[in-house]
């Protein structure tokens, strides 16, 4: 009776034991997922920051180009219309030099 019973707690005994292991074995198995999935988490979230970023990058690029040209545009029609005012200017100019040499002429 006595070495049923000790017999009994000695296998109970390995039963937990080969329980721990296991238990032990699940929970390394599991971090180690854990620990994987967060690692592609962390590689996910980086390639995505990256791809934000240099769609930024690329928008903003694409908006400073597309305001250059429009300063340009502004800058070429004001140029374009100060050279016609200075044309126009230009005949009056022409006419006062001819005028005050024609009066410097006749004095």
């Amino acid at each position: 009776m006595k070495t049923e019973v000790l017999k009994s707690i000695k296998e109970t005994e390995e039963e937990y034991k080969s329980m721990i292991s296991t238990a032990h074995e699940e929970k390394k198995r599991a971090i180690a997922n854990s620990e994987q999935e967060a690692g592609n988490l962390i590689a996910k979230a980086n390639s995505d920051a990256e791809e934000y970023k240099n769609k930024r990058i690329a928008d903003a690029r694409a908006e400073a180009a597309k305001q250059y040209a429009e300063i340009v545009k502004e800058g070429e029609k004001r140029a374009e219309a100060l050279k016609k005012n200075a044309a126009s200017n230009l005949d009056k100019a022409v006419e006062q030099l001819v005028s005050q040499f024609k009066v410097k002429v006749n004095v």
